[in-house]
């Protein structure tokens, strides 16, 4: 049952005795002082099953029984974590460890692992969770990540990008035989250039010289600067229509796989970070792919070919022209890893502004309201201020390094024009020789020239192919079983011994049983943080249960396709979405084939068709982002009416009349008793009045069932429930 590394073993067996060490089952690190707040240090808290202890500095620095510990507690300070531990006896907290931000990961999984023992002795299973660090370098992965942006290979990346070509493979294949052709031609050029020169211009027997021969001179360099540019135009076309439909293809499996993953996984990045992968990052790949890559291939052959071609025929001259390469390359090789680092600050930058952006004009309404423009202005202000900074350092390095190498590059041309210049003096080289060798050593220098830029846009690349991938290998921690079934629902419900928890060190839920009719009407109540959305969450499946199952007609939910699932369950959330465009619309959203008769049916149930039919444009009114030409109330009757047109085997409330006035509240009740008879309904109401006429009412407290009955049985029980009713009764009262 051993849950800790190598590592951790090798350290714990230094200070403990082999016999004990290997019985430990749940061992963690932490690097903080537990009492001086700067100081760092090298500690490892470790748990058997009878003791728990502190080690610091290869000394056992505290034990503590197990059976003295009622829970591990783990609680968020400025930049670090704190553990402790609460006493069986007096209920006292003690302090543990304290650690950075880099050890939180661990210690918060390893205290919901260690919790579960402490309350009914169950060891821990053996985690399956994976390295929050990379294993190569040590640095934590960015939260929601797998890839280590500091060790990815580019290599790698560019090989794993080549593959999305796979399928548009014949247009590869045609652009390459155009790219051959069009660097056989112009290799051809600069002999053509030598015969009109030595036998046409440089001829000092001008009767000897044939019109004929000089036309067809002409003809053949007119020939191929035509086949230059009409292979040219066709691989560019194939490339483009290769590269589009590629890149079309991968921004599809960049969304599709964001809809994949959870509602935990998609939280731990900002939406404008995933616009910014969407769109700018595959826009990225896609300049590189079509722009840039199939020149360096281009300029890389012909760099080889005439290197091979010069070094045949004047070893000498070719070693001249390869004068400045070792240089070049072995500054780019001192450059690389330092001008990386600069791109993929560049990228967070750009992706933080995003992220404001998103966030001011999604929340324009509190921005006006607050009059915090001016703020605002300046946030996103100081977040391009970021950006531009480091974009003018990079290019700040730039403009100091590609002026050093083109001297060297231009050193080199003048070393071979004093070589060339010396033959022809000496008579062993033709002016058209010259020519041709000149050609031959432009085209050799402006691979050279080209290799400048290829760092530069290489790790703009490997920067944007990194956040893509790093999506599509996320692991799907909730995803369809490999024998998923679809089942038609009914409606009974069990939920048996659920425990569930968030990143916090603390199960929200705790053991939670739970058994649901068809048909019922189940209100579920309690105080703020109790667990109460998260239930309904597990429910649907936004999470996966850590422990305990689900069951939906005697049928786990991990072995129910999603999509069959809440395919046949409504919900209403407390946060109101509507989507820009029409009422109509967002009411068909449920169901896209619904008649205009099924949509008005609904509405009226939902009482929203009144002041629907208010509206200029009736059902045809456009409502704005996030539905923001509404009011509160309207805004929830449409998702009410969007809900029932699904019509729902499992019916989900959260907060669902919250922003009602009582007439229009009374009016939905009603519509909501009618229509629960025919479906499992599952409320949370702010105002318990609303669930007067529930089946059952569930009260939870501190993440278990407190208590279970009608509103008069919990009434009369005079409990957790009759002080909420009560507390409720007061504040009214006091309103009024």
């Amino acid at each position: 049952m051993s849950m800790i590394l190598n590592d951790l073993r090798k350290s714990i067996e230094g200070v403990l005795p082999k016999e004990i060490a290997d019985q430990q089952f749940c061992t963690f690190r932490y690097n903080l002082h537990r009492d001086i707040p700067e100081k760092r240090c090298n500690g490892i808290v470790t748990c058997d099953e009878e003791m728990m202890r502190v080690i610091e500095a290869g000394t056992v620095i505290e034990s503590v029984s197990c059976a003295e510990i009622s829970e591990i507690i783990t609680d968020m300070g400025v930049g670090c974590i704190f553990a402790s531990y609460k006493s069986k006896v007096d209920n006292s907290v003690h302090l543990l460890c304290r650690a950075d931000l880099k050890c939180s990961d661990s210690i918060v999984r390893n205290a919901r692992l260690l919790n579960p023992y402490f309350e009914d002795g169950k060891l821990p299973p053996m985690s399956t969770e994976k390295e929050k660090c990379c294993p190569k370098c040590g640095k934590p992965y960015r939260p929601g990540s797998q890839t280590c942006p500091h060790c990815s290979n580019k290599t790698q990346i560019l090989a794993r990008t080549w593959k999305l070509f796979a399928p548009y493979k014949h247009f590869v294949f045609l652009s390459v035989l155009m790219f051959f052709c069009i660097s056989g031609l112009n290799l051809i050029m600069p002999y053509i250039n030598r015969l009109l020169v030595d036998n046409f211009i440089q001829n000092p027997d001008v009767e000897s010289v044939k019109m004929s021969s000089y036309v067809l001179i002409l003809l053949s360099m007119l020939g191929i600067e035509f086949g230059l540019r009409g292979l040219g135009m066709i691989r560019t076309h194939l490339l483009i229509k290769a590269s589009n439909q590629m890149i079309v293809d991968l921004r599809n499996k960049l969304f599709d796989k964001i809809q994949r993953l959870s509602i935990a996984k998609i939280s731990q990045r900002a939406a404008g970070d995933l616009m910014h992968r969407v769109t700018s990052d595959t826009a990225a790949v896609e300049n590189f792919l079509v722009n840039h890559l199939p020149s360096i291939i281009e300029q890389a052959v012909v760099f080889v070919v005439i290197g091979i071609f010069l070094f045949v025929y004047d070893p000498v001259l070719c070693l001249m022209i390869f004068v400045p390469t070792p240089f070049v390359a072995l500054s780019f090789r001192f450059f690389w890893k330092f001008m990386r680092g600069f791109f993929r600050k560049r990228w967070f930058t750009g992706s933080k502004t995003n992220s404001i952006l998103h966030d001011i004009f999604s929340g324009i309404r509190v921005v006006k309201a607050f009059g915090m423009e001016h703020k605002e202005s300046i946030r996103f202000h100081d977040s391009t201020l970021a950006e531009r900074e480091i974009q003018e350092k990079s290019d700040c390095i730039w403009s100091i390094l590609m002026p050093i190498l083109r001297f060297f590059i231009c050193f080199g041309e003048f070393i071979i024009l004093f070589y060339v210049g010396n033959r022809i003096l000496d008579g062993r080289m033709t002016l058209g020789e010259m020519t041709q060798f000149s050609s031959y050593a432009s085209m050799i220098y402006t691979p050279l020239r080209m290799i400048a830029m290829i760092p530069r846009h290489l790790m703009r690349f490997t920067t944007s192919a990194t956040k893509i991938f790093e999506i599509l290998d996320e692991e799907e921690d909730v995803s369809d079983a490999e024998n998923s079934v679809d089942i038609k629902i009914k409606g009974n419900i069990d939920v048996e011994n659920v425990s569930f928890g968030y990143d916090t060190g603390k199960d929200v839920l705790h053991k939670v049983s739970l058994q649901i009719k068809p048909g019922e009407f189940i209100g579920i109540v309690g105080a703020s943080g109790v667990g109460k959305s998260t239930l309904i969450n597990l429910i649907m499946r936004m999470y996966d249960v850590e422990e305990g199952r689900i069951l939906v007609d005697g049928v786990d939910i991990r072995d129910i396709s999603q999509e069959s699932l809440r395919s046949q369950i409504g919900v209403v959330l407390q946060e109101t979405f509507l989507f820009s465009g029409t009422i109509y619309q967002n009411i068909a959203y449920a169901k896209p084939k619904a008649t205009r008769e099924e949509v008005i049916a609904v509405s009226k149930l939902a009482g929203c068709h009144d002041f629907i039919t208010r509206l200029p444009d009736g059902y045809n009114t456009r409502v704005g982002e996030k539905g923001s030409t509404l009011s509160g109330g309207e805004r929830q009757r449409v998702a009410i009416a969007r809900a029932l047109l699904h019509d729902p085997r499992i019916l989900i409330l959260d907060e669902a009349t919250a922003s009602l006035d009582t007439e229009t509240e009374k009016q939905i009740q009603d519509a909501l008793a009618r229509l629960s008879q025919q479906r499992t309904t599952i409320a949370i109401a702010h105002r318990l009045s609303t669930l007067r006429n529930a089946t059952r009412l569930v009260v939870l407290d501190r993440g278990r069932v407190a208590e279970t009955g009608t509103h008069d049985e919990l009434i009369e029980k005079k409990g957790i429930y009759y002080g909420l009713v009560m507390a409720q009764r007061e504040m009214s009262s006091m309103e009024g």
